[in-house]
């Protein structure tokens, strides 16, 4: 799939005016095609809805868009919680709370919120109990099968090895608790694989995820009342990968939702989302400008922005791609590593890419950065965080958070 950016020199250009790099930038107009065809993809179940995962992109302005989409949201911590409803006005089943290892006062504000929490762990009930706490009329638990997850023979995931969720027999007692409490709607939560681009993931997961509520009615008389596939669905960061079809996705979770819940007089469960990547890494880009060119044993071209802006290549060795802007249609007749300024080695957006020949003065894209990008970003060797901006859908620049500054840095010190 070819990369294009959605944005020209020229416009660059004339943000840089207003706007110096680096600075992230955000699409509207692919943030919205993007929901709507989610939504469209499952259109087929009345209770659909999409949790975005703020944790990608914890930015209002972008979290209001999606509002305006039917978006609802899937917060991990208070911060998170705070951020959503103070800003975006965000309160009730909007919110799905699903945290880990949580603290007190986590559980506090969601239930203040009448959020939909999602318990990580068996004990976590306990816990909630002793704190207190209205349970709540609608609530879910995180499962986590154990055995490995397994797509055409190929293990996608190791959910044994993993933090998150409940074995089989703590979540059947955890449900017959919750029913007990009086919560009146259940449902299930389960995240097996990370950034699958292939069609099968979220179906096989659903499978999955129907049976064990199948058997939970079998064996407790419990039906729960909605699914949560969470996130996991991928997006092609290189050229040559294939986008997922989402609606062949959600075309093949219809038919095991017939196949497996209808067939078993199960009607009626809802189906959630909390997809981050998918919704915002491709509508999102990394904009900085060439300051530096070095040649000794390798070319380097050395650019404003850093691991600190875009950790991803640094701590995963993530794939990027990278456009020159003006050079699009040029041969990429160089070789090149395309570093940051911090004092660690593996601060490379790029290793041995083959680009355009560039000079310095030249701005870099650097595509699929809208999701955890921004909000994976740190201060250290005291770089600052960088500005982001959107593009509207009617082509205007809007400065959605401003660029950190040395006093934002030091605010914290007490001298």
């Amino acid at each position: 799939m070819e990369k294009i950016p959605f944005i020209s020199k020229n416009e660059v250009e004339e943000i840089q005016k207003k706007y110096p790099t680096p600075y992230y930038i955000y699409n509207e107009r692919g943030i919205r095609e993007t929901a709507r065809n989610l939504y469209k993809a499952f259109s087929w179940n009345k209770g659909f809805k999409e949790y975005f995962a703020v944790k990608a992109t914890p930015n209002p302005k972008i979290i209001n868009i999606l509002k305006q989409e039917h978006c609802g949201v899937d917060c991990a911590t208070i911060v998170e919680l705070e951020l959503v409803n103070e800003f975006c006005n965000i309160s009730g089943e909007d919110i799905m709370f699903s945290s880990n290892d949580t603290p007190a006062e986590d559980f506090r504000l969601a239930t203040k919120l009448n959020a939909t929490i999602n318990f990580d762990d068996i004990e976590h009930i306990d816990f909630y109990k002793k704190l207190n706490l209205p349970f709540l009329d609608k609530m879910c638990c995180r499962y986590n099968p154990g055995e490995d997850f397994v797509i055409n023979g190929q293990i996608m995931g190791e959910p044994k090895e993993a933090k998150y969720g409940m074995t089989k027999e703590q979540i059947k007692k955890s449900y017959i608790e919750l029913k007990n409490e009086g919560v009146k709607k259940l449902g299930v939560h389960a995240f097996l694989a990370s950034a699958q681009n292939n069609n099968k993931y979220y179906p096989l997961l659903a499978e999955k995820l129907f049976k064990l509520i199948v058997e939970i009615k079998q064996e407790t008389g419990i039906e729960l009342s909605f699914v949560n596939l969470s996130g996991g669905i991928g997006i092609p960061y290189k050229p040559e990968e294939e986008p997922v079809d989402i609606f062949e996705i959600g075309k093949e979770v219809e038919k095991r939702y017939n196949d497996i819940l209808v067939k078993n007089g199960i009607k009626n469960v809802e189906i959630y989302t909390e997809l981050g990547r998918y919704m915002l890494a491709s509508n999102g880009a990394l904009i900085t400008k060439v300051i530096h060119k070095k040649d000794t044993y390798k070319h380097y071209i050395g650019v404003d922005a850093c691991a600190a802006n875009l950790m991803r290549p640094a701590i995963y060795g993530a794939y990027h791609h990278i456009s020159v802007l003006g050079k699009e249609n040029e041969k990429k007749t160089e070789k090149y590593d395309v570093i940051g300024g911090l004092c660690e080695n593996s601060d490379k957006f790029a290793i041995d890419r083959n680009l355009p020949k560039i000079e310095v003065g030249d701005y870099i894209f650097i595509h699929d950065s809208g999701a955890h990008g921004f909000s994976m970003g740190y201060n250290y060797n005291g770089k600052l965080r960088s500005a982001e901006l959107l593009l509207k859908e009617n082509g205007e620049i809007e400065l959605i958070r401003r660029a950190e500054n040395k006093e934002d840095y030091f605010a914290t010190l007490k001298l």
